[in-house]
């Protein structure tokens, strides 16, 4: 009698191995975030309203809590607290989020959160809706939870909490993938630690991002059900670079969402704080290397030019007379500094033009020159206008030197004028 195989076939196992391969792919493995707008967000409002019916109740609370967060979102951003009419508030208002709530036949109680459209409220707050942002950061948030390790492999509370998380209030430009299609392959675990550029590039490509931010949170759990500890590390760049970290606890395993909102939130406020210390600045080894130019030896002719040599070609114009690209490095705080310092280099004597290549508004741009002449000239022309300079052959750094006043100045006799 035949015995049946123990093996599939050749072709069963790789029908297995296909489906296999577009489960991972196509299987659903994360969160979509739930607001990626700029919207300001007033959170915590608490209300308790009465009335005749449920429904009036609850109507009732959400149009006192938009009151309470107008007042609270005006005197945060400068102004003087006043109300407004309802009617003007709903057409600022452009979400509730229920935090909590509890509903009776008569009775709302709750704690909401409410969103603002961030032009309108600004235009009627008098001031600026635009806000200087980083350059687009990449988000790989890693969970290490029993010793196993997990970004996009499975979905996971840490990818949930940050794709519940708010960024319009935030100075950093999230990038967060949905942990959907390819995620799974390209941002794993095993990916934060190679620190090949090459593959790097390759994946914030994909996603339209120019650095990566990871944070971690390692979970110790007392025992099922038990209190959960949470070990937070903020880190940045294709070096795992640490940033800062801190540590928080709740008392049992219900409070773990909560506990990562609470971890998000802070982890934020370390990202931002590394923003302003300069600690996210441009990694250029993230950029894509320069295309390398063509060399044309003046020996050799040009048959598809019908013999005529180079020189015949471009006419009075040789490669001795196109000037000398250089790459100059500075600082960006907003929109304005990227069109004064175009233009202060443009009116520098022998540039022949001067464009942003790489914008990264609070943080450092690239600026490409043509220069006819030494860079050394150069470089002595930006110092005459008032920057320090460092750097070396075509490439330079510049940065605004402080004013310093002396300090035996005398007082003014007639200060008044």
């Amino acid at each position: 009698m035949r015995m049946p195989s123990l093996f599939p076939s050749l072709a069963g196992a790789t029908l297995l191995l296909a489906a296999g391969a577009y489960a991972q792919i196509e299987g659903g493995r994360g969160v979509t975030p739930v607001d990626s707008s700029g919207d300001f967000e007033v959170g915590g409002v608490s209300v308790d309203v009465a009335a005749k019916t449920a429904e009036g109740a609850r109507l009732g609370g959400w149009r006192l809590a938009q009151r309470k967060a107008w007042v609270q979102l005006s005197k945060r951003l400068g102004g003087d607290g006043a109300l407004v009419s309802d009617a003007t508030l709903d057409q600022l208002v452009s979400g509730i989020v229920v935090e909590n709530e509890q509903i009776g036949p008569t009775r709302y109680v709750a704690r909401l959160g409410v969103l603002f459209n961030r032009g309108r409220a600004a235009g009627l707050l008098g001031i600026s809706a635009y806000a200087d942002r980083s350059r687009p950061m990449l988000l790989v948030p890693l969970q290490v939870s029993g010793g196993v390790e997990t970004v996009f492999e499975q979905r996971n509370d840490w990818q949930e909490a940050w794709a519940r998380f708010r960024t319009g209030n935030s100075a950093i430009d999230y990038v967060r993938p949905s942990g959907t299609g390819a995620d799974s392959l390209l941002l794993n675990a095993g990916q934060i630690a190679r620190p090949g550029r090459g593959w790097w590039r390759q994946v914030i490509d994909q996603y339209g991002a120019s650095d990566i931010l990871i944070p971690v949170v390692r979970l110790y759990r007392s025992y099922p059900g038990g209190p959960i500890i949470g070990v937070f590390q903020a880190r940045h760049g294709p070096d795992n670079q640490l940033i800062g970290s801190f540590t928080l606890r709740v008392g049992s395993a219900a409070g773990l969402p909560r506990l990562l909102d609470a971890g998000v939130t802070r982890m934020d406020g370390l990202f931002q704080q590394a923003l302003r210390g300069g600690a996210l600045g441009l990694d250029p080894t993230l950029s894509p290397p320069p295309a390398p130019e063509p060399v044309v030896d003046p020996n050799d002719s040009d048959d598809a030019a019908g013999g005529e040599t180079l020189a015949e070609i471009v006419g009075d114009t040789g490669a001795a007379d196109a000037g000398i690209p250089l790459t100059i490095q500075f600082d960006t705080p907003g929109a304005s500094a990227v069109a004064n310092t175009e233009g202060l280099v443009r009116g520098i004597a022998g540039v022949r033009s001067a464009s942003t290549t790489s914008l990264a508004l609070g943080g450092l741009s690239l600026m490409r020159v043509v220069y006819d002449g030494d860079p050394e000239a150069l470089r002595r022309a930006l110092e005459v206008r008032g920057f320090q300079v460092t750097g070396s052959g075509q490439t330079l750094r510049i940065r605004r030197a402080p004013q310093l006043l002396p300090s035996n100045l005398p007082a003014d006799p007639n200060p008044a004028g």
